[in-house]
């Protein structure tokens, strides 16, 4: 089974990047432009697969990704689930609050299709997924 990952930016051009780069790695990749439809998704009343990872943008609609990351990681479910914020913001108020809200791990947008794979790999220990 191929990693799942799930992409949270209500940035339709950054959505593609990532997905593009992702899928080129036989990744499967799940997109949503808002916190709101993604949890929706994750918690209808027949649950989906929790993904292995979610690069998650921290300005959205509706919730921003700060809330969104916290509701993630007080679920069971998603205990497991490696979370990768996503901002234009470089300071390091902006890291340590995504860190306090539990996320795992911090990029800069824009990001180069590298360090989009190193953080997979990184995170997950598979550059490849179906290889090793």
């Amino acid at each position: 089974m191929s990693n799942l990952i799930a992409v949270i930016d209500d940035s339709q051009t950054v959505r593609k990047i990532i997905e593009t780069c992702l899928k080129r790695e036989s990744y499967e990749v799940i997109t949503f432009n808002d916190g709101l439809s993604a949890l929706r998704y994750f918690f209808k009343e027949k649950p989906a697969q929790p993904p292995d990872l979610v690069f998650l943008d921290i300005e959205l609609p509706y919730m921003d990704g700060y809330q969104v990351v916290r509701y993630l990681k007080t679920r069971p479910t998603f205990a497991h689930t490696t979370i990768v914020m996503i901002s234009r913001h470089d300071g390091v108020l902006d890291r340590l609050k995504a860190k306090l809200a539990g996320a795992d791990s911090y990029l800069i947008k824009p990001m180069p299709s590298q360090a989009i794979l190193d953080t997979v790999q990184q995170h997950l220990g598979i550059l490849i997924p179906g290889i090793l």
